[in-house]
């Protein structure tokens, strides 16, 4: 296959971020490219098109690409559900729950490499040409008998290895040796060498390079500074750990405070907050003392609702949520943890015969349900303020939430079809309650507009026009090829595609 991997020395060392700068500067010279990472693991997933599931990292290169997210791209996807194992989703759809042990015991070498091999056939016929992230570090020897996302996909697409390690972290020669002295045979696969994330004056670092190369004998393709300019959706809970400070005076500020859950999902829902010049941004958790600096607070989605809810009421903080007058969203698992009472009878969520109290925020109670709801929806509102305001989104949950009393009202009329229409999300007249099944709400401009200005007004601030988000993610992506231009040696990236070195 004509293509590259990206490989990292350590877990969040760059890959993905070097996976969507190349996918846009490829995408840029003419070619077809296809995102690929075999296994994935993140509680952060994409809907494609046709009701899968993917990692998000990949949806996001694929953006960058300008190439329709599809499951191939992520074949699997390990959604951790809390200490018992994770959820593995085969090729977009639920295959089952197991256990760690189980899945590296009889999975990767019968259904998890079948799937990886089937990806890349799938990908070479489609694409032109392949951008592969590999996971964690290939030097994990513990695992490499039967891993199926570093070196072994390498091989398996006869591509070149890129070796990423994060400079900012120290001990980055130390990694990089380190890595290399594992690979054992592999070690020829590697042939560049990027650091990542530093800071300072380039030209200092020019005598570490000359040792690095000399010591090793591979090339260094490039020094990626510190982007502190650049914002691409984060890939899984080592990412986000992000706190936007707003670029307004703070006396024209909102604070806008996420609710850290221990199984937290779909972190991004929140993170296009990051474009509006006037919001504040960071997480809550049972140390602060009271909730009343924000004027906003979302409640995000959960991969274990009734554990998270649990978890807020022994540190505290659901109380505190209760006594909380600003205005509050849950998105998914915060939605069902705003209501009434969690019901799981089958243990879908929790244990069987499970009943939690929610936070009484809303008058909903929700009932699990074994059928996961995976699908991209288009809505339109129903609450009177939203009245007809198209958005889109995706819904993937278990459960059904119902609203059991008359002083709140629907908020959308969802529909991934024309024969499946539905109420969904709950709220009550002035917004300052609400909650949706609805991923990616807020990434619609028009209604995240809205709510953000009934805040303003609320505290007696000024309107702000809609921000163009789609435009701002597309400066995000030129931005971050620019940078991959200017710090990385593409031709020489290209030569090795190629095979010509």
């Amino acid at each position: 296959m004509q293509g590259i991997m990206i490989q990292g020395c350590s877990s969040d060392a760059g890959k993905s971020y070097i996976a969507t700068a190349l996918c846009r500067v490829l995408a840029d010279m003419g070619y077809d490219v296809s995102p690929f990472k075999s296994q994935n693991m993140a509680n952060n997933s994409y809907v494609t098109w046709d009701g899968g599931e993917i990692g998000r990292a990949q949806g996001v290169q694929a953006e960058a690409a300008r190439v329709r997210p599809e499951t191939y791209m992520n074949p699997i996807l390990l959604k951790p559900q809390r200490e018992s194992g994770s959820e593995v989703v085969l090729f977009g759809q639920v295959f089952k729950s197991m256990p760690g042990r189980d899945y590296h015991a009889n999975f990767t070498m019968n259904e998890g490499l079948q799937a990886m091999r089937r990806a890349l056939a799938l990908i070479e016929q489609k694409h032109d040409m392949i951008v592969i992230e590999g996971a964690g570090s290939p030097a994990e020897v513990n695992l490499n008998a039967k891993e199926i996302v570093n070196m072994r996909v390498a091989r398996e697409a006869d591509v070149p290895v890129l070796l990423v390690v994060d400079i900012n972290r120290g001990g980055s020669f130390a990694a990089i040796v380190g890595t290399l002295q594992l690979l054992g045979a592999d070690r020829e696969r590697v042939k560049g060498l990027i650091f990542n994330q530093f800071r300072g004056d380039l030209s200092l670092f020019a005598d570490g390079v000359r040792w690095i190369e000399e010591y090793t004998g591979i090339k260094v393709v490039g020094v990626m500074p510190y982007l502190g300019d650049v914002n691409i959706e984060g890939e899984d809970s080592l990412s986000i750990n992000f706190q936007h400070v707003a670029a307004a005076p703070p006396e024209q500020t909102l604070e806008l405070g996420i609710v850290r859950l221990p199984y937290i999902s779909n972190h991004t829902d929140m993170e296009i907050f990051q474009y509006e010049a006037d919001v504040n941004i960071r997480f809550i958790d049972e140390k602060l003392a009271n909730l009343d600096a924000f004027d906003a607070i979302i409640i995000p989605g959960t991969k274990s609702t009734i554990a998270d809810l649990q978890h807020l009421e022994s540190c505290g903080l659901a109380d505190k949520l209760r006594r909380y007058q600003g205005f509050i969203f849950g998105i998914c698992g915060g939605y069902q943890i705003m209501g009434q009472d969690l019901i799981d009878d089958d243990g879908v969520d929790f244990r069987p015969g499970s009943r939690q109290p929610g936070l009484g925020l809303l008058p909903v109670v929700t009932h699990f349900q074994g059928e996961k709801a995976v699908s991209q929806v288009t809505a339109r509102g129903s609450h009177p303020l939203l009245l007809d305001m198209p958005v889109d989104g995706y819904e993937i949950h278990l459960g059904r939430t119902e609203i059991v009393a008359a002083d709140v009202q629907p908020l959308w009329r969802l529909a991934a079809d024309a024969a499946s229409e539905h109420a969904d999300g709950a709220a009550t007249a002035d917004l300052r309650r609400a909650g949706s099944y609805l991923h990616n709400v807020f990434h619609n401009d028009n209604f995240r507009t809205l709510w953000l200005n009934e805040i303003r007004r609320a505290k007696g601030l000024a309107e702000r026009p809609l921000v163009d988000t789609q435009a701002q993610k597309e400066i995000q992506y030129e931005r971050l090829a620019a940078y991959a231009r200017k710090y990385l040696d593409i031709d020489y990236i290209m030569s090795i595609i190629k095979k010509e070195i």
